[in-house]
């Protein structure tokens, strides 16, 4: 019997090795994605961000860190400029070095004007918060937008090979929506999972501004028209985000050098930390 089982081993091996790899589908590559990014601890990445601002695309490149459970967010992009948060200090403001005149450590609220100037998203969707905003369903919005979503095959980024996950939806398009109540731009742009920054510039609004009861807004009824995701194989986090809109491109992330879920050292969310200027 032993000598059976030795001679069937290498057989059973072969057999194994030779299997037809899983099948990738569009619900499992979407809950394998969403599963991913919601067990993220920590995640150590540099981030090229393209983005339309005011019709012209401009691109910022940050070293980024971050934890989560308590959320702690470290930004240094290619001006110098240096961006701390951390959960729980500081007032809720976040530090920021501007790394020019007065070349002092200001204290500023994430979600303010001066944070979110120039960008599209804030420092508290730093990492992966586009994509989990992008992907998710909630009971105020439509879901047509995330069905729209397939597995569109096998790429490769920055050498690695990805799952392509592509979203198609050419009845993306502005449509009128009536405050009941006053609400401000981030809860309408929740309510249709099509981002704040669109609503802001279309309708000439400010962050943080509270549209009072009656009022008549255009707003998108999704996030893009056309958005393709790569997804890592490995790592099942996005290498490239990329959303075109009815003016062409919009936004896109490319993540490199990703590092998850590998413990941060606490020092290094502390404004005192020996490599910072803050």
């Amino acid at each position: 019997m032993i000598r059976l089982l030795q001679l069937l081993t290498p057989a059973l091996v072969l057999l194994l090795a030779a299997a037809p790899p899983e099948k990738m589908t569009t619900e499992l590559l979407v809950t394998r994605l969403s599963t991913s990014i919601d067990k993220l601890q920590s995640l150590r990445c540099s981030v090229k961000a393209t983005e339309r601002m005011g019709g012209s695309l401009q691109q910022v490149r940050s070293q980024m860190k971050l934890t989560f459970n308590p959320q702690r967010v470290y930004l240094r992009n290619h001006k110098g400029i240096e961006v701390l948060w951390v959960e729980g200090q500081n007032g809720g403001d976040a530090w920021v070095y501007p790394n020019s005149f007065p070349y002092v450590t200001l204290s500023l609220d994430p979600n303010g004007t001066l944070m979110r100037k120039n960008q599209h998203h804030g420092i508290l969707e730093a990492g992966y918060g586009v994509i989990t905003d992008v992907i998710r369903t909630s009971p105020q919005r439509a879901d047509t937008y995330r069905r729209s979503f397939r597995y569109a095959g096998d790429t490769t980024v920055q050498g690695r090979p990805c799952y392509l996950l592509r979203s198609d939806f050419p009845q993306f398009r502005y449509v009128n929506y009536k405050t009941e109540k006053p609400e401000t731009p981030a809860q309408i742009a929740d309510r249709f999972g099509c981002g704040e920054h669109r609503i802001l510039e279309r309708n000439k609004l400010g962050y943080g501004e509270t549209i009072a009861a009656g009022r008549t807004l255009q707003v998108p009824n999704a996030y893009g028209r056309r958005t393709i995701i790569c997804v890592d194989q490995k790592l099942m986090l996005p290498l490239l985000i990329s959303v075109w809109d009815d003016h062409g491109l919009f936004e896109s992330f490319e993540f490199q050098n990703v590092v998850a879920n590998q413990p941060i050292p606490a020092a290094e969310f502390s404004k005192d930390y020996k490599e910072y200027k803050l």
